[in-house]
C-alpha cells in the first residue's frame, strides 16, 4: 500500500469544511510533474451516493490508494471532502478526484450545499465525471442524483464556458436486466433535466451534446462476483488510455487549462463556487463582464477567421512553405488582440484577462493547423532534399556512412532555420516533435537505402557464386572423377573466399559493426554451401540416368573414345565390369554430401564389395541366410550425418538393381553382335569337311579334266550364280539371321531371274540391229550402270526386310519395273549418241 501511495501521491484537495489545500496541491503538482504536461493531461472525478463503492472503483480502475470503507465496521462516511491522486500507469497523465458521497447521514438531511458545491467543482474542472449509482436506483428521484444534476447543469452553464465534459454513468451491481434496456432510461432522464433547466438567450437552443458527452457502462457486484468485477474494470480501464485523443472519452473537451495553471484555476473555481453558496447567478458586474467580453472575443475571433491577410496566408501555406510566416501571423493576431483590449478596457480586469487569454488561446488553436502544415512542408522538403543529395553522393561513389552524416547535419540546420522563421510570438509552440519526426524520417530512409544497397550487393555476390558454382559442380558430378568431392571442396573454398573478400571491400563504406560484417560474410558462405548441397540433391535425383549414360559411354567406346566394333575379340565381361565400376563410382559420389575435409567415409568400398565384387547370387543367398549382416540393409551410412545423406544404402541397392536391369539389354546386344559377326565372316566349311571333299571328289575332278565341256558348263553356272548372289545380296540378307534371309530371298528370287533374262534378251536384240557393235559399245556402260543401280536397290530392299518380310517382297516386285523403265529410257539415248 505504501508503494501505491507513493506512486499516486494521494492528497486531500478540499477538506470536509471546504478549505482548499493550496500547499498540498502545489506539492502534488511538483511530485507528479504535472506542470510539464502542457495540455496533455486529463482530470477524472467520481460522484455518487455515500458507501456506493466509489473509492473501491477508483482504486481498481486507476490503481490509486483512496481510503475504502471497512464493511466490518458498518456503513459510514469514508471520504471527507475532495481527494486527488495520480492514475498509475495511464497515459497521458490523468488526475483522479474522489468526492465525498452524497446523501450521507453525517451531514444531515438539509445540509446539501457542500455536496452540490463539490459536484459543481468536479464538473467544472474535470474532463470526465463518473456518476456511481446502483442498478436498482435507476428511475428513482433522489438516489439517481436528479436534483443534483439539475442544479449543476443550470449553474455550470452560467458560470463556465462549455468544456464538453464527459458524463460516464457507472451502474453498479448490474442485474439480469440488459444494459441496452437501462441505458435509454438514463439518457431520457438526463435529457429531461437539461430541457427543464432555464438557459440564457445565447444558449436557448443549445443541445446537451454541446456541453456534455453522456456514456453509460455497467459493472458486476464486487462482493458477489469479485473476479467478474475486476475483469470488467480492467476492460473499462483501457478506455482511459489516450482519453484526450480524438475519439477518446475526453476527445471533445474544450477550453482546457494548461497544466501549469491547474492550481490557480482550481483555486479560482472553488472560490467562485464558495462565494455563491446558494448557487445563485454571479454578481451583475461579473455577469456583464463575462457576457460582453465573451461577445467581443467571439467577434474578434470571427473577424480573424475572415481576415483577408490570414486567408491569403492560409492558402499560401497549403501550397508550400511561406517565408516570414511567423512574423506575418504574429502581426495579424496582435492587431486583433489590441482591438479587443481597446473595446474591453472598462470591464472587470480578471474577466477581461481571462477572456483575452481565451481569445488568444482560441486564435492560436485556430491558426495552429496552418503552423503544423507549414512545418510539414518544411519536413517533407527536408526529407526530399536528403533523399536527392544522398542518392547523388552515392552515385558519385562516396561512402554511405559519411554521406549520411554530412547531409543529415546540413538538412537539420536548414530545417531549424525554417522552423524558427515560422514561429509565432504569442505561442509557445515547439517544433521538437516535428524535428524528432524529421530525424526518424531521415534515419528511416537512410536505413532503407542501406538495407537496399546491402541487399543488392548480397544478391550480386550470390548470383556471382551461383554462376561460378552451379555449372562447374554439375560438370564435376557428371565427370565422376577419382576425387570429385575434393575438387568440389577446392572449388567451393576458392570461389567463396574470393566472393567474401570482394564483399568486404564493397561494404567498407557503410561502416558496419564487426558483428554485422561477420554475419553477412557467414551468410554468403552458407549460401555458397547451400548452392552445392542443392545441386548435389538435384543431381542425386538424376543418378540413374547418369549411371546409364556412364555405362553406355564406357561400354560402347574404347580407351581412345572411339565406338567399339564387336568383332568377337573383345572381352565383354571385363568391359561390362569396367562400365559398371564407373557407374558405381557415380553412385558412391552422389550417396552423400562430403563438404568436410576431416570426415572420410567408406561408401565407395561398401558399394564396390557389396554390388560388384560379390556375385548377385551370393548376395541373394547371404541375404536369405544372414539377413541383417548386409551392409546395404540400412537407412544410414556409417560416419555420415543423416542431413548429409543423399541416397541411403537401401536406395543404392534398389537403384543398382534397377540399373542392372536396364543395362542388361546393352550387354545382350553386344554379345549378339559378336556372334553375328562371327557367323557372317565364317563362310568356309570346317577343315575336315574340305579334306573329305578333296578325297571323295577326286574322281569327279579327274572327270572334269578329261571333259572340258563340263568346265564350260560349270563356268556358266558360276557366272549365273554370281549374278544372282550380287543381285539378291545374299550375304546381306543372311546377316540378320537364317530364317529372315530365306524368307526374303524366296520373295526376291523370281523377280531377280526375270530381270536377268530380260536384260539378256534386250542385249541380244540390240546386237541384231545395224550398228550393233556401236550400240553394244554404247550400251555397255548403261548396262553396267543399271547393274550397279540394281545392286544398290536390291541391297537397300534387303536391309529393310529384317523388320517385315512381306513388305520386302512387295517392294522387290515394284523395283523391277522401275529398273526396266530406267533401262528403256536410257537405251534410246545410247542409240542416238
Amino acid at each position: 500500500m505504501d508503494a501505491a501511495t507513493d506512486a499516486c501521491c494521494s492528497t486531500q484537495l478540499i477538506d470536509g469544511d471546504g478549505g482548499f489545500n493550496v500547499s498540498g496541491l502545489d506539492h502534488f503538482i511538483r511530485n507528479v510533474k504535472l506542470a510539464a504536461c502542457g495540455l496533455s493531461y486529463a482530470v477524472v472525478a467520481i460522484m455518487g451516493p455515500q458507501s456506493s463503492g466509489k473509492s473501491t472503483l477508483m482504486n481498481h480502475l486507476f490503481h490509486t490508494s483512496f481510503r475504502e470503507m471497512d464493511a466490518f465496521k458498518g456503513r459510514s462516511q469514508t471520504t471527507k471532502g475532495i481527494w486527488i491522486a495520480k492514475c498509475v500507469g495511464i497515459e497521458p497523465c490523468t488526475i483522479a478526484m474522489d468526492l465525498e458521497g452524497t446523501d450521507g447521514r453525517e451531514r444531515g438531511e438539509d445540509d446539501t450545499a457542500f455536496e452540490k458545491q463539490s459536484a459543481l467543482f468536479a464538473l467544472a474542472i474535470s474532463d470526465i465525471v463518473l456518476i456511481n449509482m446502483w442498478c436498482h436506483d435507476i428511475g428513482r428521484e433522489q438516489a439517481a442524483n436528479k436534483p443534483l444534476l439539475k442544479t449543476v447543469f443550470q449553474v455550470m452553464m452560467r458560470l463556465f464556458s462549455p468544456r464538453k465534459t464527459t458524463l460516464l454513468f457507472v451502474i453498479r451491481d448490474k442485474t439480469r436486466t440488459p444494459l441496452e434496456n437501462l441505458e435509454p432510461i438514463l439518457r431520457e432522464d438526463i435529457q429531461k433535466i437539461w430541457d427543464a433547466v432555464p438557459k440564457p438567450q445565447a444558449h436557448k437552443h443549445t443541445p446537451l451534446s454541446e456541453f456534455f458527452n453522456v456514456e453509460v457502462t455497467a459493472l458486476s457486484s464486487y462482493e458477489d462476483k469479485e473476479e467478474k468485477f475486476k475483469e470488467e474494470v480492467a476492460q473499462l480501464r483501457q478506455r482511459f488510455f489516450h482519453s484526450i485523443a480524438p475519439g477518446g472519452l475526453a476527445g471533445d473537451r474544450r477550453g482546457v487549462v494548461p497544466a501549469s495553471a491547474f492550481s490557480i484555476s482550481a483555486q479560482q473555481i472553488w472560490k467562485v463556487i464558495r462565494e455563491n453558496k446558494d448557487l445563485d447567478l454571479p454578481a451583475h458586474k461579473v455577469m456583464v463582464a463575462t457576457v460582453r467580453c465573451e461577445e467581443i472575443a467571439d467577434e474578434k475571433l470571427s473577424c480573424l477567421r475572415s481576415d483577408e491577410g490570414w486567408l491569403e496566408l492560409e492558402e499560401a501555406v497549403k501550397s508550400g512553405p511561406v517565408r516570414g510566416f511567423g512574423e506575418k501571423l504574429s502581426s495579424i493576431i496582435d492587431a486583433y488582440l489590441s482591438q479587443y483590449d481597446e473595446e474591453a478596457i472598462f470591464f472587470d480586469e480578471s474577466v477581461r484577462n481571462a477572456k483575452r487569454k481565451q481569445l488568444e488561446s482560441k486564435a492560436l488553436d485556430f491558426v495552429y493547423p496552418a503552423y503544423t502544415t507549414l512545418l510539414g512542408h518544411l519536413r517533407s522538403k527536408a526529407v526530399d532534399d536528403f533523399k536527392a543529395k544522398l542518392e547523388q553522393s552515392l552515385n558519385n561513389g562516396e561512402g554511405f556512412a559519411s554521406s549520411v552524416r554530412m547531409w543529415t547535419e546540413s538538412i537539420m540546420l536548414e530545417f531549424e532555420k525554417g522552423s524558427a522563421d515560422a514561429a509565432v510570438r504569442q505561442a509557445s509552440w515547439s517544433a521538437s516533435k516535428v524535428i524528432d519526426k524529421l530525424h526518424r524520417d531521415i534515419e528511416s530512409h537512410a536505413s532503407s537505402v542501406r538495407d537496399t544497397k546491402l541487399s543488392e550487393i548480397t544478391t550480386k555476390f550470390e548470383k556471382q557464386l551461383a554462376k561460378a558454382l552451379i555449372e562447374p559442380v554439375e560438370s564435376l558430378f557428371e565427370a565422376g572423377g577419382k576425387d570429385t568431392w575434393v575438387s568440389i571442396r577446392k572449388l567451393l573454398k576458392r570461389e567463396t573466399e574470393a566472393a567474401v573478400s570482394e564483399l568486404s571491400a564493397c561494404i567498407s563504406g557503410f561502416e558496419l559493426d564487426e558483428e554485422t560484417v561477420e554475419r553477412m560474410q557467414q551468410s554468403l558462405r552458407d549460401y555458397a554451401k547451400q548452392i552445392v548441397e542443392n545441386k548435389a540433391k538435384e543431381e542425386s535425383g538424376k543418378i540413374l540416368i547418369r549411371m546409364k549414360d556412364r555405362f553406355s559411354t564406357v561400354f560402347n567406346h574404347d580407351a581412345d573414345s572411339l565406338p567399339r566394333v564387336w568383332t568377337g575379340k573383345e572381352d565383354i565381361r571385363a568391359i561390362t565390369r569396367d562400365a559398371r565400376s564407373a557407374s558405381l563410382k557415380l553412385l558412391s559420389d552422389m550417396a552423400a554430401i562430403r563438404l568436410e575435409d576431416e570426415k572420410p567415409d567408406r561408401i565407395e568400398n561398401v558399394l564396390q564389395s557389396s554390388l560388384i565384387d560379390r556375385p548377385a547370387g551370393a548376395i541373394s543367398s547371404q541375404n536369405r541366410i544372414e539377413g541383417p549382416t548386409d551392409p546395404l540393409a540400412s537407412s544410414t551410412w556409417e560416419e555420415v550425418h543423416p542431413k548429409d545423406t543423399l541416397i541411403t544404402p537401401v536406395q543404392c541397392k534398389s537403384l543398382w538393381r534397377q540399373f542392372q536391369g536396364e543395362t542388361e539389354y546393352t550387354v545382350t546386344q553386344a554379345i549378339s553382335a559378336q556372334e553375328a559377326y562371327k557367323r557372317s565372316n565364317n563362310w568356309l566349311p570346317p577343315p575336315w569337311a574340305i579334306m573329305a571333299m578333296v578325297i571323295l571328289g577326286f574322281n569327279e575332278f579327274m572327270l572334269l579334266l578329261k571333259n572340258p565341256l563340263y568346265l564350260m558348263i560349270i563356268f556358266v553356272a558360276y557366272l549365273i550364280g554370281k549374278a544372282l548372289w550380287v543381285q539378291m545380296d545374299i550375304a546381306g540378307e543372311f546377316r540378320h539371321g537364317a530364317l529372315p534371309g530365306l524368307l526374303s530371298l524366296s520373295s526376291k528370287f523370281v523377280p531377280t531371274v526375270m530381270n536377268i533374262l530380260k536384260r539378256l534378251a534386250e542385249e541380244a536384240q540390240a546386237n541384231s540391229r545395224p550398228g550393233g557393235s556401236e550400240s553394244q559399245n554404247a550400251n555397255a556402260p548403261v548396262s553396267r550402270n543399271q547393274m550397279q543401280n540394281s545392286e544398290r536397290v536390291s541391297s537397300t530392299r534387303s536391309n529393310s526386310s529384317v523388320s517385315s518380310v512381306g513388305s520386302s517382297g512387295v517392294d522387290q516386285e515394284y523395283s523391277s519395273p522401275n529398273l526396266s523403265q530406267r533401262r528403256r529410257t536410257n537405251l534410246p539415248e545410247a542409240e542416238f549418241s
